[in-house]
């Protein structure tokens, strides 16, 4: 299993820089960032930073979305991010959420993320490319074959089997592990019913982690299954409460759900978390002293997942990455990782 930290653009970069510094010599392998550029900072601004101050960590945004930017400057913009890293670089991809919906506009359809997926690859890889906004082909004269590796974000079917059809990797948020191999089986399924090799595919469930204690965790961490819901309502909305397309964990604990609030989007200050149980929470994120890490984790790797992605949004930051270096990744670098008491 790799590691990943995930950022949202108000990080200060003296900080930033120190944080990547800190999580690379750890052993963490991924750093994404939050694409919504209104809410926080211009997230690729802080990539090409971060990147001069590692040599392996891959960067990414978890995620974009084809609606921000026209695409040929969306993938200039990977492309040159993939050349300055000497290609360590990524890109997670959604339909739109806060980037767009803080602005009043809808997220993209599955049909324009899947035709975003096909252009930027190809465009980033030297090919000449042509899309809608466009009456011309393009194609960029500086690009050197770069294949760009995309994770499609999903919870509903039709975004799943997106993912399967036209993603190198899904990104799940949530850290639950039976939703999350119900979910990536899905993924996969749909790769393979598609004629693909579905045998590198990733799985990446992101969600935040603390290392303290299991109370400390989880009024640190509210945020975020709040954060889950409004997608999870997205799904209710179109599928209805008691569809079989999804698990009924993942729907049932949005009913007392009131709404969202995007200017608050993750954060702990959102006024709509009265509907969050502990119990959710604590499925949720990966919470608790690192033995537990430890348990959960396996528990997700057997489940398919094969990158744990923590968002660094719930403090004590560089705690959780210096006992994640010490504790917990070591473990997992090990081999099959089981232990402690080979997860009882």
């Amino acid at each position: 299993m790799d590691f990943g930290i995930c950022f949202k653009g108000f990080v200060e970069p003296d900080r930033a820089r120190a944080l990547v510094r800190q999580a690379e010599n750890a052993g963490f392998k991924y750093c994404w960032f939050y694409d919504s550029h209104i809410l926080w900072r211009e997230s690729f601004v802080a990539m090409a930073m971060c990147m001069e101050h590692t040599k392996t960590m891959r960067f990414g945004p978890c995620v974009t979305n084809p609606n921000t930017r026209d695409w040929s400057h969306a993938a200039s913009l990977f492309g040159s991010l993939a050349k300055q890293s000497g290609g360590r670089f990524d890109i997670g991809l959604g339909r739109g959420d806060s980037a767009v919906r803080v602005m009043g506009k809808k997220p993209a359809p599955l049909k324009r993320l899947e035709e975003f997926t096909h252009v930027v690859k190809a465009l980033v890889r030297g090919d000449e490319a042509h899309y809608g906004e466009c009456p011309e082909p393009v194609k960029f004269p500086w690009a050197e074959g770069y294949e760009l590796p995309v994770w499609v974000a999903a919870y509903g079917p039709k975004a799943l089997n997106s993912a399967g059809r036209v993603g190198d990797g899904l990104i799940l948020q949530i850290a639950d592990p039976g939703i999350c191999k119900w979910l990536g089986e899905q993924a996969i399924a749909a790769g393979k019913e598609a004629g693909r090799d579905m045998s590198n595919f990733g799985i990446m469930a992101a969600a935040p982690a603390h290392t303290g204690t299991l109370e400390e965790g989880i009024e640190k961490t509210k945020w975020f299954p709040a954060m889950v819901g409004n997608h999870v309502a997205d799904i209710v909305e179109k599928y209805g409460s008691n569809t079989d397309q999804v698990p009924a964990s993942l729907t049932s604990y949005i009913e007392n759900r009131r709404g969202y609030d995007y200017s608050k989007h993750g954060q702990s200050d959102n006024p709509f978390l009265d509907f969050i149980t502990d119990d959710i929470v604590e499925s949720f994120a990966v919470l608790g002293p690192p033995e537990n890490h430890i348990k959960k984790l396996n528990k997700l790797k057997d489940a398919g997942i094969t990158q744990f992605n923590i968002y660094l949004d719930s403090g004590d930051e560089e705690k959780i990455i210096a006992d994640y270096g010490e504790k917990i990744i070591p473990v997992f670098d090990a081999g099959n990782a089981k232990t402690p008491e080979a997860v009882s």
